[in-house]
């Protein structure tokens, strides 16, 4: 390979991977675990796994969850 090659290769390689690198930080995902349960992806640096009536339960309190968020702002913290 020439050296013009190989620089057009190591910038095609370096986009490749900043977009790679971009896409997965901001992104969620799902997939159902070994076990049956379903786990969700990126929200942290390991997965949140609950069973489908966990996560039923947890999504028919979203009101409750929301309310106690707004409630208790003061105390909570954000990731940045």
């Amino acid at each position: 390979m020439s050296n013009d090659e190989i620089m057009k290769e190591l910038e095609r390689l370096k986009a490749e991977n900043a977009a790679l690198k971009g896409s997965n930080a901001k992104s969620l995902s799902l997939r159902v675990s070994e076990k049956g349960g379903v786990s969700v992806y990126g929200l942290g640096r390991f997965p949140v796994t609950l069973y489908k009536e966990q996560w039923e339960k947890l999504l028919g309190m979203t009101e409750d969850i929301k309310a106690f968020l707004i409630a208790n702002e003061s105390q909570l913290k954000t990731k940045q």
